[in-house]
Formats: C-alpha cells, structure tokens, sequence
C-alpha cells in the first residue's frame, strides 16, 4: 500500500514538473495590462519578453514602434519572485526619458500569472498591473 501511493506520488510530481518546464521562463510570453498616475488615468500597455537562456531580454509595443525594454531582472531569492525593468520613450517635447518599472511577480503557478508594481520617470510616479496573455 505504501509503494503504491509512492508511486502515485511519483507520477504527481512528474506530471507537475513537465507541466511548469513547459512555460519556460516565468517571464516569458505576451503580457497585456494597463499603468498610469491615478485610478482614473491609466493607459494600456503590452510586453513581449522572452528568456534566451542567459538573459531575459522583451519590448513594448510590437511592430516598427515597439520600445526595447532594458535591464530586465528576476529576483527570485526567497520566493520573492521581484521584477525590473526599464525602457526609454520619448516625451511630448521629443527628449529621452527614462522609466523605471519595478513588481512582484504572482500566480507563479498559473500560465495567467501577473505582475503588479510602481513605475516612474522623473517625478511621475504610478502603478501597473499586467496579465500573461
């Protein structure tokens, strides 16, 4: 009997492990969200990233006018699971400003994992929630 729920136990753990290898990184894949200043203010947003097995490296936006995403970092000491990034944009004057994107990664274990976390650039600063598509 106990050999059996062993087994049973074996096979549980293998499913499940084949299962989460199969997503990949936990950074990777489409993930559509919104950000803004205020409740009321927020703007929609979509990131691509992918892991290419030494860095994680995305973008927002797709196409011609899509803004590389820089500095993308996962921390997952003590299962805190803590996400960086930072992109540059232009501003309504035409200059560079940088964006400073920093969360917390959550639903590990759901494919519809999200990311919810504070921006800012200069003295703007918001909030962001995005959903892995």
């Amino acid at each position: 009997m106990k050999f059996a729920r062993f087994v049973c136990v074996l096979v549980l753990l293998t499913v499940a492990g084949s299962a989460f290898a199969q997503q990949g990184h936990p950074l990777s894949g489409a993930w559509l969200g919104n950000w803004g200043p205020s409740a009321t203010h927020r703007n929609d947003i979509r990131l691509v990233m992918s892991w290419d097995g030494k860095a994680v490296t995305g973008q927002i936006g797709v196409g011609p006018d899509a803004i590389p995403l820089r500095n993308i970092t996962l921390d997952s000491a003590n299962q805190r699971w803590m996400v960086h990034f930072e992109f540059d944009a232009k501003d309504q004057k035409g200059a560079t400003v940088r964006y400073i994107a920093d969360g917390k990664l959550e639903n590990l274990g759901s494919y519809n994992r999200t990311i919810t976390g504070t921006w800012s650039h200069g003295p703007t600063k918001g909030d962001f929630k995005i959903t892995r598509d």
